[in-house]
């Protein structure tokens, strides 16, 4: 159960309620996340924005070492750290369909050290819990660790905001009541309906 209601779509301003529809379209069904944050429409495009520089770095024009499913796997890993039920599944979700490998989200967020991933991501990983939860620690050493991996400062950035960003993803789901969608559960797990 959701603390804040979601407001009607056709309540929306046209150009969310245009965005949503066609997540609608893609995905099947509108993840929650975008009905919830759609309540203040500011903070919906500006959440978006940013989610979207750093999930699509194309979109902006930018290219990127990390593929979709190293930043899912990424979101996954972190936010089972901040225990946010909704970005575990929704994300998890995202990334057994990206890495095509079933049981991948759930091992890195149960124990991503124990996951059936490469020595680069579980680098990727290791530095992104480290920003999760101890970001004060960072140092020179954590950049020629991964530096050794081929990841560049850039892709570093990319770690770190990804992480950094979904902490506050995080809070306002759990803060929120966020729900996943039933259909996450599935996603990536069974073949997809048509």
């Amino acid at each position: 159960m959701h603390r804040y209601p979601h407001p009607e779509l056709t309540d929306l301003p046209e150009d969310i309620r245009t965005k949503i529809l066609e997540v609608q379209d893609k995905a099947g069904f509108v993840p929650n996340v975008f009905l919830a944050l759609a309540r203040r429409p500011a903070e919906w495009r500006a959440f978006f924005a940013y989610h979207d520089a750093l999930m699509m770095p194309e979109t902006v024009g930018r290219e990127s070492n990390l593929t979709k499913g190293d930043r899912e796997m990424i979101v996954t890993t972190t936010s089972a750290a901040n225990n946010c039920l909704y970005c575990v599944v929704a994300h998890g979700a995202i990334l057994r369909i990206y890495e095509k490998k079933p049981l991948v989200a759930d091992q890195v967020a149960i124990n991503y050290r124990k996951a059936d991933i490469t020595p680069r991501q579980r680098a990727m990983l290791d530095f992104a819990m480290k920003v999760c939860l101890h970001s004060d620690t960072v140092q020179d050493a954590d950049f020629t660790l991964l530096h050794a991996h081929g990841l560049n400062d850039e892709d570093i950035w990319d770690i770190a905001a990804i992480t950094a960003f979904f902490g506050l993803s995080n809070r306002m789901a759990s803060f929120s009541s966020m729900m996943p969608n039933p259909e996450f559960y599935v996603m990536g797990r069974v073949p997809k309906q048509k």
